[in-house]
């Protein structure tokens, strides 16, 4: 299976490797994401040296997350990650965090546009759901961006837990969006 590497015009999105478990450590802890998804805090670089081993035993399956970190292109900074997950029934859920100190420069909206027509390609899927918390607006706002169209609002399990959430959804064809491999997506 070839390697993903996706190239925007301020980012790159690619696999997760060891050297990076330390910003994988750092991001994580910014308090967004503990509200929001408090599963993918990492206390310790060690806890992030685990969970980047098991993201990269995922790549090239079908069954298991499919997570990426994201870069900045200039200097090649890792300010978070973008993720396709299954959520039972062949259903795939899109997820990202972008680190606290580099939100507001629509680095998500960027990764999460760039990166859902490859990977709904790769898994073969032609709709992704996007749940967020009904109180998260940011990431709200990011799935309306791209084009992600509201499906549910009410209670419902987050995180393992009853909240109040939003769902949408994105269908690629009645979305525009296409399934084309984009001349960015190369091996490395």
């Amino acid at each position: 299976m070839r390697k993903l590497r996706i190239e925007t015009e301020r980012l790159i999105i690619t696999e997760f490797t060891a050297e990076m478990a330390r910003d994988v450590h750092e991001n994580s802890l910014d308090e967004d994401n503990r509200r929001f998804v408090p599963d993918e805090v990492f206390e310790t670089v060690e806890e992030a040296e685990e969970a980047i081993r098991f993201l990269r035993a995922q790549y090239g399956r079908k069954e298991g997350p499919q997570a990426y970190a994201v870069l900045t292109k200039d200097g090649g900074k890792n300010i978070g990650y973008v993720q396709m997950a299954p959520i039972g029934g062949g259903r795939w859920e899109i997820g990202y965090h972008i680190a606290q100190k580099y939100i507001g420069r629509g680095y998500a909206a960027e990764a999460v546009s760039a990166f859902l027509p490859v990977m709904a390609k790769r898994i073969g899927i032609d709709e992704v759901y996007g749940v967020s918390l009904k109180d998260n607006a940011a990431s709200r706002r990011v799935l309306e961006k791209c084009g992600f169209e509201p499906e549910y609002e009410g209670s419902g399990e987050y995180q393992g837990e009853k909240r109040e959430i939003c769902r949408t959804v994105l269908r690629m064809a009645d979305s525009g969006i296409r399934l084309l491999r984009p001349a960015s997506d190369r091996d490395s």
